[in-house]
């Protein structure tokens, strides 16, 4: 699992790639942290590299977007596959995030 961040144009950029099972999501996690407190930035989250995600992975994703939306900024969910989708509709996600 690949995960890093960067801060363009005053958004967050977050890269996914490779499998977020519960093992790689602690990392993950770790990586991720900064942005829990979005600061009012806008949080665009690139998961065209993401396999398979678990559900401690949308856990954190779930964290990201709390704190995002309590600070008046916006996450969106960018490349999501038709597999992870899946899970996303699955466990109501689709309804809470927002994807381009």
């Amino acid at each position: 699992m690949n995960t890093k961040i960067e801060e363009i144009d005053g958004k967050y950029f977050a890269t996914l790639e490779g499998e977020m099972d519960t093992v790689a999501a602690v990392e993950a996690e770790k990586v991720l942290k900064p942005i829990y407190d979005s600061n009012g930035k806008d949080v665009i989250i690139d998961c065209s590299g993401l396999e398979y995600i678990a559900s401690s992975g949308l856990r954190i994703l779930l964290s990201i977007l709390k704190g995002a939306k309590a600070n008046g900024s916006r996450v969106v969910m960018r490349g999501v596959n038709d597999d992870i989708k899946t899970v996303f509709q699955l466990t109501g996600f689709i309804n809470i995030f927002e994807f381009e």
